[in-house]
């Protein structure tokens, strides 16, 4: 019998420590993803800037009419 609690409490620390190793990996992951959407966002901000630079740049062109979407 003491043999089996002791399993029990093996396999149950074992998974305490599991639990905690993912507790880590997950709150890293929603860091690493809120980084990475910022990033997302910053870039897009910034091609929507240049795009509208472009467009005004290629309205002043003779010729260089912009095909709308």
């Amino acid at each position: 019998m003491d043999a089996e609690l002791r399993t029990l409490e093996e396999k149950i620390r074992h998974l305490a420590e599991l639990c905690q190793r993912l507790r880590v990996e997950n709150n890293q992951l929603r860091q690493q993803l809120a980084s990475a959407t910022n990033d997302n966002k910053h870039l897009s901000e910034k091609i929507n800037v240049a795009r509208a630079r472009l467009e005004n740049l290629m309205s002043h062109i003779p010729g260089g009419e912009i095909n709308e979407r």
